[in-house]
C-alpha cells in the first residue's frame, strides 16, 4: 500500500512540475524545465516573444512575499526547478507599460537612447536593420531608441564622447579603446559569431595576380576600410611594421564590403578586412587551417542571399558583397590571414544610467537569439552577429598592446 502510494504521489509531483498551476492572481506559476528561456515562455503563455520582461518582473516581485518563488538576477540565466509567475496578458501589458520612462527622462520619446553604428557597411543595410532592433528592444525595455550611422569611426567616438549620457555604440576593437581612453566609455558585450568572441584580418588581392606573400605588397596600393578599423588598418599596419614592409598609397574605401569591391574591380592591388571563419559541413574550423578549403570556382550565394562554396558557408568581408558581385570569391581570393582580435562591442557613454544598461543588455541578449535578429545585426549583410557575451574592459587588452607596438596616437589612426 505504501509503495501504491509512493508512486501516486510522484506522478503528481512530477506533473505539477510540468503543468502550470493557476494561481490566485490570476496568472500561472511554471516550474522551470530543461532548455525553458523567459523568452520561450513570453511566447507560448503571453504570445509575444519579446514580453518576457513582464515574467521576470513579476516573478521577483511574487518572490518579495514568497520565498517559493525564484528572485532573478539575470533574466538570461534561469534553472530548471525554479518557480516563476507567469501574469495574465493584462497584468503583462501594464508591467510592460510600466517600463515606458516618464517625458524627457531617458528613454521617453522626447529624448531617445542614441544608437549608434560604425558604417563598416552598407548605411542603408544598418539603418534598416537597426530599426528592427530598436522595436525589439523598445517591446522588451519600454524605451525608446534613435538610431544613426555617424560618418566615420572617429565620428562614433566623438558622439558617445559628446553625450556620455545617452549613446550606445556598436563598435569594434579599436574604436572601444579609443573611445575608452578618450571619456571612459565602457563595454557592455561583445559579439559572438558562431561560437566565437574573436576574428581576425585577411589580405585581399585578385585571384589571378601574381602577389603571392606579403613582401609582394610593398609599395602597392592599398584599401582599407576606414583607418579606424582594427581588422581592416590597425592590425595589418602591425603586420607590417614587423616584417619591415611599407605598403604604397593607402585608400579609404568606406567600409569592408567597398573595400573588398576595390580589390574587385582591379581599382587596387589588395585590401584588407575582417575575416570570420568558414562554416564546414562536418567539424569545426581551428586557426591554422586553410582559410579558404574549398574550391572557390563553386562559391555562389544561394536563394536566400547567403554565400556558399558547396556545403561551406563563406562568412568573410566577401559575403556582404554578394549582391552586387555574385562571383566575388571566383575574382577575389584570401592572400593570408593574421592574429586573432577581440570581437567588436557593444558599449555605452560614460555616465549612462546603470540600471537603462542592464535591462537594454538583457533583452540585446535575448534579441540576438531571437529570429527577428536575422534581419538586424545578425544578418550577413549587417554584422553577422549570432550572439552576444557579456565581457569586461580587459577583454581588449590585447588590442592596447598592439596600439602601443605601433606606438600610434588617436591623432595617427583618425588624423587630426
Amino acid at each position: 500500500m505504501k509503495r501504491v502510494l509512493s508512486v501516486v504521489l510522484l506522478v503528481v509531483l512530477l506533473f505539477t512540475m510540468a503543468v502550470p498551476l493557476v494561481n490566485a492572481d490570476g496568472g500561472t506559476d511554471h516550474t522551470v524545465q530543461k532548455d525553458d528561456w523567459l523568452s520561450k515562455l513570453a511566447d507560448k503563455f503571453l504570445g509575444d516573444i519579446f514580453a518576457w520582461p513582464a515574467i521576470w518582473e513579476a516573478t521577483n516581485a511574487m518572490a518579495e512575499t514568497d520565498s517559493s518563488y525564484a528572485h532573478i538576477d539575470n533574466p538570461n540565466v534561469i534553472e530548471p526547478g525554479q518557480k516563476l509567475y507567469i501574469p495574465t496578458t493584462e497584468e503583462a501589458a501594464a508591467l510592460l507599460a510600466g517600463q515606458a520612462p516618464v517625458a524627457g527622462e531617458l528613454g521617453s520619446a522626447e529624448r531617445p537612447v542614441q544608437v549608434l553604428f560604425v558604417p563598416s557597411v552598407d548605411a542603408g543595410e544598418i539603418v534598416s536593420g537597426g530599426e528592427v532592433m530598436a522595436a525589439a528592444l523598445k517591446q522588451a525595455t519600454g524605451l525608446n531608441f534613435e538610431v544613426s550611422v555617424p560618418t566615420s569611426y572617429a565620428a562614433t567616438i566623438e558622439a558617445m564622447c559628446a553625450s556620455p549620457e545617452d549613446t550606445m555604440g556598436f563598435i569594434p576593437a579599436l574604436g572601444y579603446v579609443l573611445a575608452n581612453n578618450r571619456c571612459g566609455v565602457d563595454v557592455g558585450g561583445a559579439a559572438v559569431r558562431y561560437g566565437l568572441s574573436l576574428y581576425t584580418e585577411q589580405f585581399l588581392v585578385q585571384r589571378d595576380s601574381d602577389i603571392t606573400s606579403l613582401a609582394d605588397l610593398a609599395g602597392k596600393k592599398w584599401a582599407v576600410p576606414d583607418r579606424g578599423s582594427t581588422s581592416g588598418f590597425l592590425y595589418p599596419s602591425v603586420e607590417f611594421k614587423t616584417a619591415g614592409i611599407e605598403p604604397g598609397e593607402i585608400i579609404e574605401a568606406g567600409g569592408h564590403g567597398a573595400a573588398v569591391l576595390a580589390v574587385y574591380n582591379g581599382e587596387v592591388d589588395f585590401a584588407t578586412s575582417y575575416f570570420s571563419p568558414p562554416l564546414l559541413p562536418e567539424g569545426k574550423w581551428y586557426y591554422g587551417m586553410d582559410p579558404e578549403p574549398f574550391d572557390p570556382m563553386l562559391a555562389a550565394p544561394d536563394e536566400k542571399g547567403k554565400l556558399y562554396a558547396g556545403d561551406y558557408r563563406i562568412l568573410d568581408a566577401r559575403a556582404s558583397v554578394v549582391s552586387t558581385a555574385p562571383d566575388v570569391v571566383e575574382k577575389v581570393r584570401i592572400l593570408q590571414i593574421g592574429d586573432k582580435i577581440p570581437n567588436d562591442s557593444v558599449s555605452f557613454g560614460p555616465d549612462f544610467p546603470q540600471g537603462l544598461r542592464a535591462r537594454i543588455m538583457n533583452a540585446l541578449v535575448i534579441f540576438a537569439a531571437s529570429d527577428a535578429c536575422a534581419e538586424s545585426i545578425c544578418s550577413d549583410q549587417f554584422y553577422n552577429w549570432t550572439g552576444v557575451e557579456p565581457v569586461g574592459d580587459s577583454f581588449y587588452d590585447p588590442v592596447r598592446a598592439l596600439i602601443n607596438v605601433l606606438g600610434y596616437t588617436e591623432e595617427d589612426i583618425f588624423g587630426g
